[in-house]
């Protein structure tokens, strides 16, 4: 009897070791998830966010092309389409969305240490509506899956961001709208967002890569505060969960409030059980409590998980101050950006090619009219078409530099 119990101990022993990697990978595979105040990870330890947006990539921004008046993504196309003809700019932003953001880049970014990134994008690229040179409805799921399978690789997290939603959910640039947040005015915008929402959420069920969904990125600005729109905005976040709720309950809503994802007042006792409530913050003060005691006051009135989804634009030491005030009270973060034409306030860097500052002075002349635009024409086009494609090739990762000071201000390793 005791060699026989003697075996049985040994075969499950055996039997153990040898199924041991396939629960470890199990365990791997798990979603990131929520409990309480804190972001859970696959290991069911806390998970405390660490990393970078993708800022420009999917959504080009004026002022990283150094333009100031030309400031959104239609407005940036068109300046280049004007510039070299919808033929080339058709290329240039196929070469853009190719090389801006590799797999080299993502393998830099989990070497410095990051455990995550977010990733903004303009919902009409799961629409046939043209942007940047096409109308391909599957476009979306093209780029990110790409992004998100090196992610995967390499043990990184992704946060999908709707940074442009149908009809603008912000008023400004960064939703490459109109100029005001006609979303929260419109059934039919609200019903597209809830549509492409769904349609991702299904696409990534169960994607485990992938850490959440920021529903709407910064919405309602603050011009718009008098127009009484903010109380449109818990509803909406509910409408659009329930619907992804039908079709993917592993993954976790990130909700930001009103006024540039500053304003939380409108929200009430969270209403999913899978959320985290982000704040964004720039150019504030950075060790003391004040900037940031109301997010921590929310925390802990409704324990739930808050998180800082962009901060940063700023000089090293300021971005150091923040960060560690950040990780002191438990919030993680995403600072912003990534990667920026000729500037030490990111990641990394890279150089501005020769004659670009002429591509800088066509988009910055008067265009209004057709007259406009002739006169701003410049003689010689071919050379403000070289500076555009040389602008790709020097964004490509092997040609950037990384910001050593900015990194290390962020405790991580800059590898320079």
């Amino acid at each position: 009897m005791k060699i026989i119990k003697k075996q049985t101990r040994i075969s499950i022993f055996l039997i153990l070791i040898s199924i041991a990697p396939f629960i470890a990978k199990a365990q791997s595979n798990s979603f990131i998830s929520t409990r309480g105040k804190e972001v859970i990870g696959p290991d069911k330890k806390p998970f405390l966010i660490r990393g970078t947006n993708l800022g420009n990539w999917l959504i080009p921004e004026g002022y990283m092309f150094k333009f100031s008046k030309i400031n959104s993504p239609k407005l940036i196309n068109e300046a280049i389409t004007e510039l070299i003809g919808p033929e080339d700019a058709k290329i240039f932003w196929k070469k853009y969305l190719d090389n801006y953001v590799t797999r080299a880049d993502i393998h830099y970014l989990k070497s410095t240490g990051m455990n995550s990134i977010r990733i903004p994008f303009n919902y009409k690229l799961f629409t046939d509506e043209d942007y940047l040179g096409e109308n391909n409805p599957n476009r979306g799921f093209e780029l990110l899956d790409r992004v998100i399978s090196w992610c995967k690789q390499e043990g990184i997290y992704v946060i999908l961001d709707m940074h442009c939603a149908p009809g603008g959910q912000t008023g400004d640039n960064i939703d490459d709208g109109y100029g005001y947040p006609f979303l929260f005015k419109s059934a039919a915008c609200r019903q597209q967002t809830i549509q492409i929402w769904t349609r991702i959420a299904a696409h990534y069920k169960n994607e485990t890569a992938v850490l959440g969904y920021d529903l709407l990125n910064e919405p309602i600005a603050h011009y718009f505060k008098a127009d009484s729109l903010n109380h449109y905005l818990e509803p909406f976040y509910k409408e659009i969960t329930k619907a992804i709720r039908t079709v993917d309950k592993n993954h976790i809503m990130v909700l930001g409030g009103a006024q540039w994802d500053s304003n939380m007042h409108m929200f009430g006792p969270p209403f999913d059980s899978k959320i985290i409530y982000t704040f964004h913050k720039y150019w504030t003060k950075t060790t003391t409590l004040d900037v940031i005691q109301e997010y921590i006051d929310f925390r802990n009135k409704y324990n739930v998980p808050i998180y800082c989804g962009e901060t940063g634009e700023n000089k090293d030491e300021w971005v150091h101050d923040f960060r560690v005030t950040l990780d002191q009270n438990n919030i993680g973060w995403h600072y912003w950006p990534y990667k920026k034409m000729e500037n030490a306030a990111g990641i990394v860097t890279f150089k501005m090619p020769a004659n670009y500052d002429r591509v800088v002075a066509y988009a910055e002349a008067p265009r209004v009219s057709f007259e406009d635009i002739r006169n701003a024409a410049p003689a010689n086009k071919e050379e403000l078409k070289k500076a555009l494609f040389d602008m790709i090739d020097n964004c490509k990762f092997e040609n950037c530099t990384p910001n050593k000071g900015y990194i290390e201000a962020l405790g991580l390793v800059s590898g320079n």
